[in-house]
Formats: structure tokens, sequence, C-alpha cells
């Protein structure tokens, strides 16, 4: 046994483990994004905890609403996605023209989706509010949950397009490398965030109390705040981001280019609309068991997501550097270094899992909610802690599967996997079973280690490692 573990440790450490030089370019790319994330999460916790201060109603309307906002930042995400791909392999060529030109294709794309938010938010928002009331619970508190939900969601709409310009331009320094402020600007936003929240939830310093109105204003305070930091700097500083001189001298984008981005970002964008909205059905299903659920399930996504943001922002360094290397047309060294970040993201998962799930039951006690609203977070906390793992590594399966321009690809594994085997498998349980949810979410979450399984799969063949700028970087150049 001891001569088979010598004979194998060699070739693990080579495929699964970097050397000091690799991780320390990893870590240059994933600390500013976890430090963003994490003060973000951090952030949302305590909003939650602030509003959730003023009853189980507010946190579960505003809860609510924030599932539309979700469904809508994930748009953002998918529209920038396929951009963001060539915007990737642009920068590891060199290519800086092209690049210019898939940020503004990024902003046009963020100014359409933007509107087009505003008119269906506008136009059925009691329609899409009521869908996560219909379970059991006493109606006074669905009627309070409802009028709530609708007042955050109106003060939220002024907070889109500032959000959706930001991740615009944050995407794109991301893809050229610079990580640092992003990062910056979003803990600005946070702190705005956090500060006002206080200020305008319970009325200090003279300003008067606005409950859930407030937390949506301090919200749309911090997004405004976020997008002129990171605008501001980055056109001010012409020697550190020189790549975006020129941006606004013309508003060209080759008519060839915007059409190969459109059909590989396409499905990008169908992807995370589909994704964004199966999660919130998923949430709707489980609502159903209960007004309680909700409130739980807001507290529990708010601490996994605070635990998971370590190794989900592996992804990003997954998405940058194989997109770089598949740019500079190192195809082997790309499905090399997925390998490597893939098992660091694992050992990250791993760690935090025990942790969330040894502290579930009484980190949840600092909200002051129902007692079961707390338990059955912690339920519901642990089930996930379970499965970070799987999360991690089909996390990484995704960014890898996207970085090499399989769009297709990546909208099967994500969002039509989600459709066709999540959604059903979790509406059974919740349909044609007579189990507790204590029972049907731990269930709900065996999704995870299927998709884990198929994205090692995938990521294994190879197929997704293509270059997608070669021939256009090299007649750039």
């Amino acid at each position: 046994m001891k001569s088979l573990t010598a004979r194998m440790w060699p070739r693990f450490k080579e495929k699964f483990i970097g050397d000091r030089a690799f991780y320390a370019m990893v870590l240059s790319l994933v600390i500013p994004v976890v430090i963003q994330n994490t003060v973000t999460n951090f952030v949302n916790l305590l909003d939650n905890v602030m509003v959730g201060s003023l009853g189980t109603a507010h946190m579960s309307g505003v809860a609510i609403a924030n599932h539309l906002m979700f469904v809508f930042n994930l748009s953002i995400f998918g529209a920038l996605s396929g951009a963001g791909i060539y915007g990737a392999q642009f920068a590891g060529a060199k290519d800086w023209e092209s690049f210019r030109e898939t940020l503004r294709l990024r902003i046009f794309v963020s100014v359409g989706i933007t509107a087009l938010a505003v008119i269906i938010f506008t136009s059925w928002p009691e329609r899409l509010l009521s869908l996560y009331l219909q379970g059991e619970g006493d109606p006074a508190v669905s009627a309070a949950t409802f009028a709530y939900g609708l007042e955050y969601l109106r003060i939220m709409l002024w907070g889109l397009l500032p959000f959706a310009l930001a991740q615009s331009y944050s995407s794109a320094l991301r893809d050229a490398g610079e990580t640092v402020l992003p990062m910056r600007a979003a803990l600005l936003s946070v702190l705005i965030n956090l500060v006002f929240n206080y200020l305008l939830i319970f009325g200090k310093l003279g300003l008067p109390a606005l409950g859930v109105r407030g937390a949506a204003l301090a919200t749309v305070l911090s997004r405004a705040a976020e997008l002129l930091m990171v605008t501001v700097v980055a056109h001010r500083n012409r020697d550190r981001f020189f790549f975006l001189t020129g941006l606004y001298r013309s508003l060209r984008i080759r008519g060839a280019l915007a059409k190969e981005i459109t059909f590989k970002g396409m499905p990008l964008f169908v992807n995370e609309l589909l994704w964004s909205s199966g999660m919130i059905t998923l949430a709707q299903i489980l609502s159903t068991k209960g007004l309680t659920v909700v409130g739980a399930q807001n507290i529990a996504n708010t601490f996994t997501n605070l635990f998971g943001v370590f190794f989900f922002s592996v992804g990003t360094a997954v998405a940058i550097v194989t997109g770089q290397s598949l740019g500079a047309g190192q195809e082997q060294r790309a499905k090399e270094e997925v390998w490597k970040l893939t098992a660091f993201a694992v050992g990250l998962a791993i760690v935090l899992g025990a942790l969330l799930f040894i502290t579930a039951g009484w980190i949840t006690q600092i909200y002051r909610t129902e007692v079961e609203v707390r338990q059955l977070a912690a339920v519901f906390m642990r089930a996930s802690a379970f499965c970070f793992p799987f999360q991690a590594i089909a996390n990484c399966s995704y960014f890898a599967i996207r970085s090499g321009g399989r769009t297709l690809l990546t909208m099967v594994f994500d969002s039509i996997y989600l459709w066709v085997i999540c959604v059903p498998y979790t509406y059974a349980l919740v349909a044609f079973t007579n189990w507790g949810i204590t029972t049907i979410y731990p269930l709900s979450q065996l999704i995870h280690p299927l998709k884990a399984v198929l994205g090692l799969i995938v990521v294994g063949s190879g197929i997704w490692a293509r270059n997608l700028v070669g021939d256009k970087a090299g007649a750039s150049v």
C-alpha cells in the first residue's frame, strides 16, 4: 500500500497541485474578488439582520423582491459573459482595440436589458411577488409581506442602471487582469450600503425611520457610488488603465465581431436568464410548504453565500487564467490549469463546508425571528454545506467550459440541467410525497453531486479548450 501511494503521489501532485508561482498568480486574482464578495455578503448579512429586526414579514418581503432582482443581476452577468470570453482572450493576445470594442458592446447591452427589466417590473409587480405567497400561513402576515416587498421593489428600480453599467466596467477590468479597482469600488459600495441602511432603516442622525424603504434607498445610493468610482478612477488613471484610452472617441463595434460575440454570448445570456429563473422557481416550489420556509431560505442563503464566496471566487480565476492562456494559443496549459484550480477550490469547499455545518445551529441566533424559522434555516445550511465540494467542482467546470466559447454546452450544463433535472425533481418531492420540508430540502440538494460528475467528464474530455481570437489578434497586431 505504501509503495502504491508513493507511486501515485507524484502523478497526483503533477496534475492537481501547482507550484508556488502558480498559486501566487491565482491568489493575486482571487484575493481581491474574495475580499469584494466577502464584504458584500457580510454586509448583506447585516442588512438581513437589520431588516429582520423589524419583523419576519419585513424580511420575507425584501427577500421575495430580491428574488426578482436576482434574475436581473444574473441576466446582466450572462449578457456580459459573451463579451467577457472575447475580452479575456483579446487581453491575452494584447489586442486592446478589439478589447475596447467588447466593452462598448457590454455597455449597449446593459442599457437594453435594464430598459426591458424596468418595463417588466413596473407592469406586473403584483403578479410576480404573489407567486411566493401561496403557502400555508397567516393571511395577515402574507398581506404584510406582499406590501413590504412591493414597497422595496419600486425603489430598487432606480438602482438597476447604475448596477448594470458598473458591472460592464468591472467585468472588463477583470478580463484585463485588473481586479483591484472593481474590488475597491465594491467595498465603497457596501460601506455606503451598510451605513445608510442603519441610518435610514432606523432613523438615526435626524433622518426619518423608513424601514424597508430605507434599505432600498441605501442600496440605490451604494450602486451609484460604485459606478462613479469605477468609471472615474479608471478613466483618470490612463497609465494604469491604458486599454480604456479612446473608449468613447468612437462608438464603433465591428459588425463581424458584434455578430460573433452575440452568437457566442446569446446562449450565455439565455443560460443565466433560465438559470436565475430556475433558481427562483425552486424557491417558489419550496415556499409552498409554508411562509416560514421563505424566511428560513433567506437566512440560509445569506450564510451559505458568505461561506461559499471563497471557493466560488476561484471560478473568476478559472475564467481569467484559462481564457488568457487560450487567447495566447496555449491550450494544453489551460487544461492543466483547470485541474489545479478545481482541486484548490474543492479543498477550500471542504474546510468551509465543515465550518458551516458545525456552526449552523448557533450563528442563526443573531436573527430576531421565530425559533421555527431559525431552526429551519440551520437545517437548510447543513444540507448546503455537505454539498459545497460538489458545487466547487461544478462551478469551476462551468467557467472552464465558458472560457473556451462552448456556450451551447455551457447552457446545457447549467440551465438546461436545472430545468430538466432539478426543477422536476424538486417539484416531485414537494407534490408527490407527504414528507416535511426538513426531509425534502436535504434531498433536493442531491442534484449537486450529479452535476459535479458531469462537469468532471466534460472538463476531462478537453473539448472546451479553444482559441477564439488567434487569427483576429494576429491580423490586428
